[in-house]
């Protein structure tokens, strides 16, 4: 014989949010487990957060702190900026907001959040059930959460903001080891893109530094708007090629790029880059010493361009 299920109004099995489902919860914190894509560990209640107490403060198996906001009753706005005020008072990466009716706009506004955010919003819809005469159990239903497509995204947003972070270090301490040997960069700041550069007397070409993560280069850039003039002035300092490279004491890439607008002269420096931190000062040194000898080599010539 199979039972049939049938809902129970959730005040005639907790009839006090934070004196019974609240407490409730806090002893079977695991219920959770069932449904989320990781697990809780403990949850203690009435955490203050200023003026306010936030229902659960949980912890996750990496040690990190979730945030759990409970509702017996249809998703307002009230409960969402506690929510989100929680999550920033205690500094937690997760928050979870259990609802008995959880409404349209804030199931819109839980989805924007995790693909907006860096922490991860979990809406979740509890009711209460009976099978035949049984006691009443909980149900509860992951309304909406990060998802591995928000967390993807998320992970990307974060893995770029980390990316622009380290760069602005990498080209703080670059420009600081360049002051000591020319003044070509000395009135460029720390950037968070994958290069810097400041003009070679003449319009349209610069020396740049470009790094990326585990190499780099030192560069002159031709960008004079045309495909026709950077191709020009290009050829015009290629007919002195050897001249050029025997100045600069190495071989350097010429390259013309017939499929672009744009030409570059470079210099490869391969022994780091700026995920390379323990490479950094050799990197530096490699790079500033390549940028002073590029300098050398072409200014002769640059500065005879009639252009």
């Amino acid at each position: 014989m199979i039972g049939k299920i049938r809902r129970v109004p959730l005040r005639e099995v907790w009839k006090h949010e934070a004196h019974d489902f609240t407490r409730w919860l806090e002893e079977n914190v695991d219920v959770l487990n069932e449904i989320l894509d990781f697990n809780l560990l403990s949850a203690e209640r009435e955490k203050s957060a200023g003026d306010l107490n936030v229902d659960l403060v949980a912890e996750d198996e990496s040690g990190g702190t979730v945030i759990i906001e409970n509702q017996l009753a249809k998703s307002d706005h009230d409960h969402l900026g506690k929510v989100i005020t929680y999550l920033a008072a205690f500094e937690a990466k997760r928050a979870i907001w259990i609802v008995s009716n959880p409404r349209p706009e804030h199931v819109g506004a839980i989805t924007w959040l995790n693909e907006s955010s860096s922490a991860s919003f979990y809406l979740i819809k509890v009711e209460a059930i009976r099978i035949g005469e049984s006691d009443p159990a909980p149900l509860l239903t992951l309304i909406v959460g990060p998802g591995e497509e928000r967390k993807e995204i998320r992970e990307t947003k974060e893995d770029l903001a980390e990316g622009k972070k380290i760069r602005r270090g990498f080209w703080t301490g670059l420009l600081g080891a360049a002051k000591e040997k020319t003044k070509l960069h000395s009135a460029v700041s720390p950037a968070e893109d994958n290069w810097i550069g400041t003009g070679a007397g003449k319009t349209g070409l610069s020396y740049n530094y470009v790094v990326r993560q585990h190499s780099g280069n030192v560069e002159l850039y031709f960008n004079k708007g045309t495909a026709d003039e950077n191709k020009a002035v290009f050829d015009r300092l290629a007919k002195s090629k050897d001249a050029i490279e025997k100045a600069f004491e190495g071989s350097l890439e010429w390259q013309r790029m017939d499929h672009k607008v744009t030409c570059r002269i470079k210099k490869e420096i391969d022994i780091g880059g700026y995920k390379d931190q323990n490479k950094w000062p050799s990197v530096f040194e490699a790079m500033v010493d390549a940028m002073v000898r590029l300098e050398r080599a072409l200014k002769p010539y640059i500065s005879k361009l009639d252009v």
